[in-house]
């Protein structure tokens, strides 16, 4: 029998996460308003209400599309979970390296003197200039002149200076390479038992990320120019709600901040009892996700203000999207605090047990999804968790390269957008129109007592459809070429990018044009059977098959 666990609250927050971040709209956003930023976070809130909590009932209820069940659930529904499978293990490869930033900074932070405070290191250019000086970082004349933590995290820890670009990596960097080693050794340790280990694990791991926000809050709120910053993050600019590009990066970001589309609930809810209030772990999963993210938005907005008043610039200009915000904008921050080391070290230990908590349960999703489908891996899960962990290891030392960053992009803008949404697309349809929206209804009512609502239904069934199908429609319209800074990716490299989103959405068709033409019977029968249940497989032998009714 299977052990029960409970996995509460998304891995990052919306406003200051360090995960995988979109950036589809990285250039605009960048010029926008924080106004304009608050709409989005709107859009994002508003999202969780759509398609995030009916989407996370399915998951969580256990009879979602998990490869354990495909067979037994939808006939076509074995490609869904591997779809779901090969993205999280494709986001595990760039997802490790940011741990491992994390882990090299908090290493950094063991000093007296932060390592990003000033300008006399070897790994320092003539154009930086010391944060510590006022007006000489951002002023309007001053474009070419960049601050002491920039240069820490693209010259000092990334070694980007020592590259040309996604065709001259260059060798793995021994100090991110040890990072990344100890990160995976953190990660393997944390799961080859299963939830006997992560269960364990994730008492730390999702705990103490909100004892240093609440931390971190209380002092954000008492620096000068927090006030501006959070009266910048409550200024909601709703003109913006308007553009489609909101909306799909809110969508994506829900996939990530709740794990739907990356079978992380669906893994965790796999150990659940069969009569497991999955209603209560819906609502609290989504309430907590949705009052974490907005929370943190106090805790990011309050140190922006305060570097906004420090080096009097807008706050429109101090804010970053992506990494830059985690690791240049907030380091630059704490290290003008009294006691900078200690709050670097309590901000960098948050970051690590935050990405531990995020990639074990990525890797997760992989590994129970896989073992539950082949019984040898199964029987050597401490093996096969093992080999897991070491191929995206293997994989990873591409992005701790001199040029790793530009594949850490290009993993982050290919393997991370359209198909995480495309993926969960193919599961409520497959749920609700395969499946059966009252078929699933029978079955959360034999698991909890009750039958889904009204509201439930039509989400299911039109809602969370209709939503992400205009995000996945939208996003490859509306689909931009992935750039570092100034750097352009060359035509070979969007190929290669669009090969690896292309290889995990093109499992469902593949799959499913095999399937049909290899089972027996006419184009209808064909039709019917990979459409319904195993269990219903007789029914369609007579004729019968409900979902033509």
């Amino acid at each position: 029998k299977k052990k029960v666990t409970v996995k509460i609250s998304s891995s990052w927050t919306q406003a200051g996460r360090t995960g995988p971040v979109p950036t589809r709209s990285q250039d605009t956003d960048a010029q926008a308003s924080p106004s304009s930023k608050a709409g989005k976070e709107c859009g994002n809130e508003r999202s969780k209400v759509a398609p995030g909590s009916p989407v996370c009932l399915q998951a969580t209820s256990g009879s979602g599309v998990s490869l354990d069940g495909h067979a037994g659930l939808i006939g076509l529904g074995w490609c869904v979970g591997y779809t779901v499978i090969l993205i999280s293990l494709y986001i595990g490869f760039f997802y490790n390296v940011i741990i491992a930033w994390a882990l090299h900074y908090l290493f950094s932070s063991f000093t007296t003197e932060l390592p990003w405070t000033h300008c006399n290191h070897t790994w320092n250019s003539p154009r930086c200039s010391d944060a510590r000086a006022p007006n000489t970082t951002s002023g309007p004349n001053d474009t070419l002149r960049t601050t002491p933590a920039a240069e820490y995290f693209e010259r000092g820890v990334l070694h980007l200076h020592e590259s040309q670009g996604i065709d001259d990596l260059g060798p793995p960097r021994w100090q991110l390479t040890s990072c990344l080693v100890l990160v995976i050794v953190l990660l393997y340790f944390s799961l080859w038992k299963g939830v006997k280990t992560s269960g364990k694990v994730v008492w730390i791991t999702a705990t103490m990320p909100y004892v240093v926000l609440f931390a971190l809050l209380l002092r954000g709120v008492t620096l000068p120019g927090a006030v501006d910053g959070i009266r910048a993050y409550l200024s909601v600019d709703f003109h913006r709600l308007c553009e489609a590009s909101v909306w799909i990066d809110a969508a994506i970001q829900i996939c990530f901040s709740l794990g739907v589309g990356l079978g992380v609930l669906i893994a965790f809810s796999s150990y659940n009892k069969f009569t497991n209030n999955c209603y209560r772990d819906a609502i609290i999963t989504t309430s907590v996700n949705s009052l974490t993210s907005f929370s943190s938005g106090f805790v990011v907005f309050s140190f922006l203000g305060y570097m906004a008043q420090k080096h009097s610039v807008p706050i429109g200009d101090v804010a970053k999207d992506g990494p830059g915000l985690i690791f240049i904008i907030y380091p630059e921050a704490l290290a003008t605090l009294p006691l900078s080391s200690v709050w670097a070290v309590v901000f960098f230990v948050m970051l690590l047990t935050l990405g531990i908590d995020s990639a074990m349960g990525g890797m997760e999703s992989v590994i129970t999804g896989l073992a539950d489908e082949f019984q040898l891996l199964h029987r050597h899960r401490e093996l096969f968790t093992l080999l897991i962990v070491l191929a995206t290891f293997l994989l990873s030392l591409f992005c701790v390269t001199n040029g790793g960053i530009y594949v850490f992009t290009l993993l982050d803008h290919f393997a991370a957008g359209t198909s995480i949404l495309f993926g969960v697309l193919m599961e409520v349809i497959g749920v609700a129109w395969f499946y059966g929206v009252w078929q699933f209804s029978d079955d959360i009512k034999q698991m909890t007592g009750r039958r889904p609502s009204l509201y439930w239904r039509l989400c299911w069934k039109f809602v969370s459809p209709c939503f992400l199908l205009f995000v996945v429609v939208v996003s490859i319209a509306t689909f931009r070429p992935p750039h570092y800074g100034a750097y352009v990716f060359p035509e070979w490299a969007n190929a290669l990018g669009w090969a690896i989103a292309a290889s995990s959405m093109s499992v469902v068709p593949i799959y499913a044009a095999y399937k049909f033409c290899s089972l027996p019977g006419s184009s209808r029968e064909k039709l019917a059977y990979a459409i319904t249940p195993e269990t219903e497989h007789e029914r369609v032998d007579s004729g019968e098959v409900r979902q033509f009714t």
